[in-house]
């Protein structure tokens, strides 16, 4: 499909955004009467540093009319926004109710819809959308012979092969549909993708459709002024991917599955349960072993094997049942051996990674742990795997500053009282000081027998929690949580290059 504008002003017409096309000599409903309508748009864009002769811009978000100052020489030929930019550019400019959706749609059209060519999966919760991503897209990937896509808060994978670092969550929605188009052009069948709240909130996902979703859980978390201002509204975000699927994956129980069940049944889609401890559930899985080292699967009553995966914690065998149901609702036969065996090896870079000490009785976990439920979770299975032992926990651990206020004082309440040290340090800081969100979380911890250290160098914070460990007896534990595997730190709205947890406690432990 071409895009030019009479189709752009049908298509945004159509979707009751567009507000009235302005050009310097009129206001029209016509697109007709404006010269050139007929003319294909070269290129879409969002910002205008990519302006290109003959292309439509998008101005969303924060825009500043200056912004368009040189857009005419450049070539712009239209431009999307919320208001009258005439003052500053001869392009004719077509007025809509919310600019951000106006892109999704137009993008969708520039590109040619390529959604419709490929089977899609998407993926919420507050916690385990990366890990389900992963073991779904292994699934799909085997099933298909290497014919999924991937986009995750970790890694973006469009032929199948190879794998670069992403910035978002979800992308922006036209990266995200590019992107698309770029994956059918390898030949991809599938996608796989983590949907943020945020997705729903600023209107990435805005216009489409998944095949099947997973809404895996939900706890409070995101909450700030620049996100959500309350919970309801983090929740709400959240649902609405099920208006927007055509079956959806639910984990069970949860404080609010059966209002998720009520928008399945108000959308007429089908419902398919996942649960660690619910058997009615549609798939299960269940400890195989004393150690919770193999989980026995089930689907439909019927059971699957056993399943060993190279990332720990029940959480992830319940990630693996949302995948292998998030697999049937696409028409996958999930009694293949393949299904399982595609799961077995899944790593994640900067998840549940666990070193040992080669000088000492110490285990080092990072993990992107970064809210209540994360935190929570990832100090259950060192209690269930390491409880026995009575080991020393350390937390190393920050906060995101400018956004999930809320997460500093959660992540303490999660820790305080189940570890017997914590270190503050940097984590995202963003434009937030860091010394600031470390002192505020410092506060958070009431607990008198947990001592508690600011060290705002994160690498000297983590060479002094390998230090203290050393210089005990018996077992140590130390998480490293927030940062994973990541070797940048942002600060100013840039990313810093920091050598990474994983990579200095590797360093350290060699």
């Amino acid at each position: 499909m071409t895009l030019t504008l009479q189709s752009a002003a049908t298509l945004l017409n159509e979707h009751h955004l567009l507000r009235e096309i302005i050009t310097p000599d009129q206001w029209t409903m016509n697109p007709a009467t404006v010269e050139g309508s007929g003319k294909e748009f070269t290129a879409i864009t969002y910002s205008t540093q990519h302006i290109v002769n003959g292309a439509i811009m998008c101005c969303k978000g924060r825009f500043k009319p200056e912004y368009l100052k040189h857009a005419d020489e450049l070539g712009m030929a239209a431009y999307v926004a919320e208001h009258d930019y005439s003052g500053y550019t001869q392009a004719p400019g077509l007025i809509v109710n919310n600019a951000s959706q106006a892109l999704s749609l137009l993008a969708q059209a520039f590109y040619d819809y390529p959604q419709d060519e490929l089977t899609l999966i998407g993926i919420t919760g507050t916690k385990g959308k990366t890990t389900t991503a992963y073991l779904t897209h292994a699934i799909l990937d085997a099933v298909s012979g290497g014919r999924a896509a991937l986009f995750s808060s970790v890694d973006n994978c469009l032929d199948g092969e190879h794998y670069h670092e992403s910035d978002l969550t979800t992308p922006e929605s036209l990266d995200a549909i590019r992107m698309m188009r770029e994956a059918v052009s390898y030949g991809m069948q599938y996608l796989v993708m983590e949907v943020s709240s945020q997705a729903y909130k600023v209107n990435r996902v805005y216009g489409l459709n998944f095949d099947a979703a997973a809404f895996l859980n939900i706890s409070p978390d995101h909450i700030s002024p620049i996100e959500h201002p309350t919970f309801e509204d983090y929740l709400y975000c959240k649902r609405r991917i099920v208006a927007n699927a055509d079956a959806l994956v639910l984990g069970v129980p949860g404080d609010f599955a059966p209002l998720i069940e009520q928008d399945a049944a108000l959308a007429q889609i089908p419902v398919t349960t996942f649960s660690l401890t619910d058997p009615a559930a549609d798939v299960t899985a269940t400890p195989a072993n004393a150690q919770h080292t193999a989980f026995a699967m089930r689907a439909g009553g019927q059971p699957l094997g056993d399943l060993s995966l190279a990332i720990n914690g029940d959480f992830n065998y319940a990630n693996a049942a949302a995948a292998i149901a998030l697999a049937h609702a696409v028409g996958v036969d999930v009694s293949d051996p393949r299904v399982l065996d595609s799961m077995r090896d899944v790593r994640i870079s900067g998840r549940m990674e666990e070193t040992h000490d080669s000088q000492s009785n110490t285990l080092a976990i990072v993990d992107y742990a970064h809210n209540y439920a994360s935190v929570n979770a990832l100090l259950d299975y060192v209690e269930q795997r390491y409880g026995n032992e009575h080991p020393h926990i350390t937390l190393v651990t920050g906060s995101a500053g400018n956004k999930a206020i809320d997460r500093r004082k959660e992540i303490i309440e999660a820790a305080q009282h189940r570890v017997q040290t914590i270190i503050l340090t940097q984590e995202d800081s963003d434009t937030e000081p860091f010394e600031d969100i470390c002192a505020q979380m410092y506060d958070y911890v009431t607990d008198p027998h947990v001592e508690r250290i600011i060290e705002l160098d994160r690498p000297t914070a983590v060479q002094m929690a390998v230090d203290a460990a050393r210089a005990r007896d018996g077992f140590d534990v130390l998480l490293f949580i927030g940062k994973g595997d990541e070797q940048w730190i942002k600060v100013l709205n840039k990313h810093v290059p920091y050598e990474g947890d994983e990579q200095i406690i590797r360093r350290l432990f060699a």
